[in-house]
């Protein structure tokens, strides 16, 4: 892997892997309004709520619905027109003039209102995790063939933004050698509550902390680490072992506070290590991909290449043809990988969304890589709570 060969093939150029605004500029242009429901108005919702108002030359947002009246209310602040106001979805579903629907509600309503959705002509943008059950993620797939016509699209950003599609491209040109090792976490100190209103139950408002709504930490955090594997290596997991508990929160919550899981990929020879805690937040988010020629750090919005010292040696001889710039590399001896500053991979997906409607494409985060990550963490949470080892079935087969 020479220099010259390095430079030419990653876009490396003044100490960085340099990223173009090529997703942007691939769908510039003024197209249709989608007219656009929010079903499920807490943090995420209205999160994704925020994003489709600085998106308005591609949707409209016509309709909001849930089930607690205090989260309308803080949708209707975000809404720059009024919208449509439900608490049952199914209404919202009736509505014709609604062409896409948002579905951020909790896990355990996924399945049943993405059902209901498809069934009712809409396209889809459902958050992540998937389903609740992996059965559920199978049966979504079945319904979502038959009604080819309608996009669905999962709520993993990492997808379709650029720092990890760049570092998937290099992993496909082998700049990382043989990986073996991934170390991925998403730890925090705090109890992940949030204060119930007056008049509300802490089910209703905590639901992540109870095993009948959620898929704990597997679910919301470590699914997006997950699904980044199974699409950068074209794979899934042969088998799944785990361990977590309630190690510091006594506070009545079903859902582990504290988890670790070892997934094995067997065809690629290579092992995923997979933990989140609430007890403390020093390491924050970690994801390595570690490899023989070289090792990838990544942040959310940062990652750096640090090549093996053979790898480096073969970067930093300039063979006097080339003219190349000199390298620059940083205190720890690696190379940033974008040097242009990105936006929250949700913006670049819904932008992915308009343009698979608009265009008819099928999204890169799709029914089917949606449903192999949502049986990744059935195995993960299955394997945590009956301390047993999952084994990957050929039934879950569906790339």
């Amino acid at each position: 892997m020479s220099r010259r060969h390095f430079i030419k093939q990653s876009g490396l150029l003044a100490g960085g892997l340099v990223f173009s605004n090529q997703w942007v500029q691939a769908f510039a242009g003024t197209a249709e309004k989608i007219n656009i429901g929010i079903i499920g108005c807490g943090d995420r919702g209205t999160g994704i709520m925020k994003m489709l108002t600085e998106l308005n030359d591609r949707f409209a947002v016509t309709a909001i619905c849930d089930v607690l009246d205090f989260r309308l209310g803080n949708a209707k602040k975000i809404a720059t027109t009024p919208p449509k106001e439900y608490k049952d979805y199914r209404q919202l579903l009736d509505d014709k003039t609604v062409h896409a629907v948002v579905i951020a509600v909790t896990l355990s309503e996924h399945y049943h209102i993405a059902k209901d959705a498809l069934l009712a002509g809409k396209h889809i943008y459902l958050e992540k995790t998937m389903t609740y059950a992996l059965d559920q993620a199978l049966d979504l797939v079945k319904i979502a063939k038959a009604r080819p016509a309608q996009v669905v699209q999962i709520g993993h950003q990492y997808r379709s933004t650029p720092l990890y599609f760049k570092v998937k491209e290099m992993i496909d040109k082998g700049y990382l050698g043989k990986i073996t090792q991934i170390d991925a976490r998403w730890d925090r100190n705090g109890s992940w509550r949030r204060p119930v209103p007056d008049g509300y139950t802490d089910k209703q408002v905590n639901w992540r902390m109870y095993r009948e709504y959620s898929g704990g930490l597997p679910a919301e955090l470590l699914s997006h680490q997950m699904d980044f594997i199974n699409w950068a290596f074209n794979t899934h997991p042969d088998e799944v072992l785990g361990t977590g508990g309630i190690d510091f929160y006594k506070d009545g919550r079903e859902t582990y506070d504290n988890v670790q899981v070892v997934l094995r990929y067997a065809k690629e020879n290579m092992i995923g290590n997979f933990g989140a805690t609430c007890g403390n937040a020093h390491d924050g988010y970690i994801f390595k991909l570690k490899g023989t020629k070289g090792a990838v750090h990544l942040l959310m919005h940062e990652g750096v290449y640090y090549p093996e010292p053979t790898t480096k040696k073969e970067l930093q001889t300039v063979d006097g043809v080339t003219g190349a710039t000199k390298i620059e590399w940083n205190k720890e001896g690696g190379i940033n990988i974008l040097n242009e500053p990105t936006k929250d991979g949700t913006w670049y997906a819904l932008i992915g969304f308009h343009d698979c409607i608009t265009n008819k494409k099928t999204p890169a985060s799709n029914i089917l890589t949606g449903a192999t990550t949502a049986i990744c963490v059935s195995m993960a949470n299955t394997a945590i709570f009956n301390h047993t080892i999952e084994k990957w079935k050929p039934a879950y087969n569906l790339l």
